[in-house]
């Protein structure tokens, strides 16, 4: 063998041995990777397994923590519905003393305003019956002079007088029972036309006289203004007989509240008047009583809410008047300044 093939075998075995040691390496790294992916995915496994067992036993936490909180907000809600109950049975009774209070209010002040028109009717017919007496008195005597006749036709167009008065303060008086009946029908929504500066001047006399019973010492001075272009309108009377009288009560008792503290001279003074503009008919019940803050204005119309002492008012008298207002299409407003007046407007469509 020459030295050639020798060199040549030696090359090709070289060769081959870097072959076999380039595959060798080559598979050694292939199978080092194979295992690091096994191992991978071991770890993966194990740390899916960890979370899938972690989020199992949240949800058993979770579910455990809702059932809690369930159970908690029923008990709660039986709460709060035991509690709306007993605030809804608080609302209507408190609603039922504020109409029972207007009603009583009402009866007083018809009371001592009916007994006006009365005392007329018992003071004139008593008048009547003497002025008869003499009459008789005169026939018998059978003496008709002159003096006898005028006498007697004086007398006559006494009684005459007399009894036109007696049917003007009846029917006055028959008027007052009527209206205190409408008031009495209050579950009654049905409108009416119905003559407003009438019922106006009404309620203010019979709140007045309300208000007086319970003072006997108390004076207001009254001042009305009635527009004579103000007709007859659709209204529910009893409805809008209730929201006046709770104004008039509110004014009497600021200026009678201003009456007691303050020291200068003071006239306590009503002023009412009504006036038709724009297709509305406005009445306006103006005091120079106490006044409203401007703190409470925006609360004024809040059910429950009152200035008042405590077991003085509801807190009723012009939420509801407000709401009955608003259903009649119309609108309430009011005008203050704290310790000078208070006026309210009661908006009203003219139809």
């Amino acid at each position: 063998m020459s030295l050639l093939d020798i060199s040549l075998q030696s090359r090709v075995i070289i060769g081959i041995s870097a072959m076999v040691i380039l595959f060798t390496s080559f598979l050694i790294a292939f199978i080092s990777n194979q295992r690091k992916k096994m191992q991978y995915q071991k770890s993966l496994q194990a740390i899916h397994a960890e979370q899938k067992e972690a989020l199992m036993e949240q949800n058993l936490q979770l579910e455990d923590r809702v059932k809690q909180r369930t159970l908690e907000l029923s008990e709660q809600k039986e709460s709060l519905q035991v509690a709306l109950t007993n605030l809804k049975s608080s609302q209507m009774q408190l609603i039922q003393k504020e109409k029972m209070a207007s009603l009583g209010e009402l009866a007083s002040g018809i009371a001592h305003e009916i007994q006006n028109p009365l005392n007329f009717v018992n003071n004139f017919a008593e008048v009547n019956s003497e002025l008869l007496e003499e009459i008789k008195n005169i026939f018998i005597a059978d003496n008709f002079s002159a003096s006898n006749k005028k006498e007697i036709s004086g007398l006559i167009e006494d009684a005459i007088t007399n009894i036109k008065k007696i049917n003007h303060h009846g029917k006055k008086a028959d008027n007052i029972v009527k209206n205190l009946l409408l008031h009495a029908r209050g579950n009654s929504n049905e409108t009416t036309l119905t003559n407003l500066n009438l019922i106006t001047e009404e309620y203010l006399k019979v709140s007045y006289h309300g208000f007086k019973a319970k003072d006997n010492t108390f004076q207001v001075k009254l001042i009305t203004s009635f527009d004579p272009s103000v007709k007859q309108i659709n209204i529910v009377p009893q409805d809008i007989g209730r929201v006046l009288m709770n104004i008039y009560n509110n004014a009497l008792y600021a200026v009678n509240k201003k009456t007691q503290t303050v020291k200068t001279e003071y006239v306590p003074t009503i002023t009412v008047t009504t006036k038709k503009e724009n297709g509305k008919v406005n009445i306006a019940i103006r005091d120079n009583g106490m006044g409203i803050s401007n703190k409470y204005l925006d609360k004024i119309f809040q059910p429950f809410f009152t200035t008042k002492p405590t077991g003085e008012g509801t807190g009723l008298g012009l939420s509801l008047s407000y709401e009955i207002i608003k259903s009649h299409g119309g609108d309430l407003k009011v005008d203050t300044k704290d310790g000078e007046y208070t006026e309210f407007t009661i908006e009203l469509k003219d139809a």
